[in-house]
């Protein structure tokens, strides 16, 4: 499961943003606050309805805090770099597609340097792009970052909604010697400065897909962002990761402040990304994460489906003496995805930690569908002081269902979960601190774990179809732990979590 690390050329793209700074805008003739951007315009134009502007460069040049730049249909082959703020008193500047248009911003024969965004926003407040097609934005060299939507620097309410986000690619020739520097995002935030950070950052509704990402993520927030929500996007079929909450990397100048945190990561989709066919990845590595946390701290992840990725959801820290630490995983639907359901600790024992980590009211079915025995819990290195409660574990094939076999594991508390697995209590499978135990009775008496748990069939309305709302007679219905501490209000429906006192186990209340 080993991960590659990341190639950032943050000096190189922040050098790109001051430069565009130093640019002095033209005047803006255009009356009121809205303003228009067409193919058939011209950037000696007004920018209104009637004479609008060319290109979106211009535009961005040009407007004030509180416009709206409208871009009709059609495509733009040309980068976009905003480095022009909105404010709180005049209102953000947005740029979004005009009515029912689609505006296409298309990078086809434009080369990446750098880490750079085919849209890019460097240290800008009030900033919204929505309802843009952002696609083919491609490199073959090594070490170019492209990437859809690029944020930098420091900044905040920054609104990123209703974008198609798509064949943003970096097809560069890895060797089996040196696997890096193949790398591309769909969407990316890097908090680059300190203290000040990236802040009142919205990531809503977009989808990803086809990125081809070599070692990197198709959304990633990384560094000094602190206070974020990314939030009913949809996010598929893509070579690597899908959502990626990191910290520890040196993106921001103090290590103080150099982790995503405070963040909520909610009602997402995310399916069928994977790097079996990735050639920064060693034949038979099944580590893409649908929903990943390697060094971000203090955020929650609810309501999300993960399903046929290589993992459900991850919450690890590839960094030696470093930790993912008060991370909240409830109330997702996690199924089908190769490796295993949801993955913690450092993958070997030169890595990190995870640590005061909440892992409750989860449905989590049939993972370990690549028969590696690494079950629907895989506890690896150094997990301190975490809980694990009220989920539904579902054994694929395998009959594994939590598979721990590191002894670097205290102060966990695992309890009031129901367990299921296709052969029955005799074969199902834990391993706890690298002990196997076979049957659910010895499994309980050997570590200590599960005391109020259940092994019984969850009876969900319709698994195979990816229903797993539960029957009327579901021995999940009530069985609950009330902790209303981390459990959260409401299940992976938006509905009341508790009903009078009663809690279920799983994802559906």
């Amino acid at each position: 499961m080993k991960k590659l690390s990341r190639i950032l050329l943050v000096g190189l793209s922040l050098g790109l943003g001051l430069a565009i700074g130093n640019v002095q805008p033209p005047a803006v003739s255009a009356a009121g606050t809205e303003y228009y951007v067409a193919t058939s315009g011209s950037d000696s134009n007004a920018g209104t309805s009637d004479a609008p502007w060319k290109t979106l460069q211009h535009a961005a040049d040009a407007v004030p805090p509180g416009s709206k730049v409208y871009v009709r249909g059609g495509v733009y082959k040309e980068k976009l770099k905003i480095t022009r703020s909105g404010s709180a008193s005049q209102g953000p500047i947005v740029f979004a597609s005009y009515g029912n248009e689609t505006a296409i911003v298309d990078g086809t024969g434009l080369s990446a340097s750098g880490n750079e965004g085919l849209i890019e926003l460097a240290d800008v407040d009030y900033v919204t792009i929505q309802g843009f097609e952002i696609r083919n934005f491609t490199t073959t060299s090594k070490n170019a970052v492209p990437t859809g939507i690029y944020v930098h620097g420091a900044g905040g309410f920054i609104n990123l909604s209703d974008n198609k986000i798509h064949d943003i690619k970096n097809t560069a020739t890895p060797t089996a010697k040196d696997r890096l520097g193949r790398d591309a995002h769909g969407i990316a935030v890097y908090g680059t400065k300190a203290p000040a950070s990236i802040h009142n950052l919205t990531i809503n509704g977009n989808e990803l897909y086809n990125l081809v990402l070599g070692s990197s993520e198709a959304v990633v927030l990384n560094g000094n962002v602190d206070g974020f929500t990314v939030t009913s996007n949809l996010i598929h079929d893509n070579d690597n990761i899908g959502i990626d909450l990191i910290g520890f990397e040196g993106t921001a100048p103090n290590t103080t402040y150099d982790q995503a945190r405070n963040g909520l990561v909610k009602s997402n989709r995310v399916y069928n990304n994977s790097v079996r066919n990735n050639p920064s990845y060693k034949s038979g590595d099944n580590s893409a994460g649908g929903i990943y946390v390697d060094g971000g701290k203090e955020s929650i992840i609810e309501q999300n489906y993960s399903y046929n990725n290589d993992i459900g959801v991850e919450i690890a820290s590839e960094h030696v003496g470093k930790a993912t630490s008060n991370i909240t995983v409830r109330s997702n639907v996690i199924y089908n995805n190769r490796l295993t359901g949801i993955a913690m600790g450092g993958y070997d024992d030169e890595r990190g930690s995870t640590v005061n980590c909440k892992i409750v009211n989860n449905t989590v079915y049939k993972n370990d569908t690549f028969d590696d025995g690494s079950g629907q819990l895989l506890v690896q290195y150094n997990t301190r002081n975490n809980v694990i409660k009220n989920n539904i574990f579902v054994a694929s094939s395998t009959d594994v269902l939590i598979y721990n076999g590191n002894t670097k594991n205290t102060g966990n508390i695992v309890d009031y979960n129901l367990y299921f697995a296709p052969s029955g209590n005799s074969e199902a499978n834990w391993t706890w601190k690298n002990k196997e135990y076979v049957g659910f009775s010895a499994y309980k008496s050997g570590t200590g774990n599960d005391t109020h748990s259940l092994f019984s069939d969850p009876k969900f309305m319709n698994a195979t179809k990816g229903d797993f709302h539960l029957q009327s007679s579901s021995p999940a219905i009530d069985s609950g732990s009330t902790d209303n501490a981390i459990i959260g209000t409401e299940d992976i429906d938006g509905e009341p979590r508790v009903k009078g006192t009663a809690v279920n186990i799983g994802a559906d209340e």
